[in-house]
């Protein structure tokens, strides 16, 4: 079965993740499940990591856009990635492999 756009960047991102030894998971939408989760939650040197994955010109709900800020606001490290801009991720778990932990 083909992979849709979005699942290619998930794909991307798991492997820079894999890469830099990064706890994480995929959580898995449901009934029970708060809406606007990221995609991927993850771990890396005692930071929480948020990744929201998106392709082409996909936009984050409201929703979405309001979980990213409220990781941020707490301290955590919360990113929109897709195909364009994945070094920006691998940036971000640069600066926390080399961070002082927390």
């Amino acid at each position: 079965m083909a992979k849709t756009p979005e699942g290619l960047v998930k794909e991307k991102i798991t492997k820079l993740l894999k890469e830099y030894e990064v706890y994480y998971f995929m959580p898995i939408g449901g009934m029970y499940s708060k809406i606007g989760v990221p995609d991927v939650i993850g771990c890396l040197n005692g930071r929480f990591i948020a990744v929201e994955a998106k392709a082409g010109k996909g936009k984050t709900t409201a929703l979405q856009d309001r979980e990213l800020k409220r990781i941020k606001d707490a301290g955590g490290v919360s990113l929109v990635i897709n195909e364009t801009n994945l070094d920006e991720l691998r940036q971000a778990l640069e600066e926390i492999k080399h961070a002082i932990p927390i």
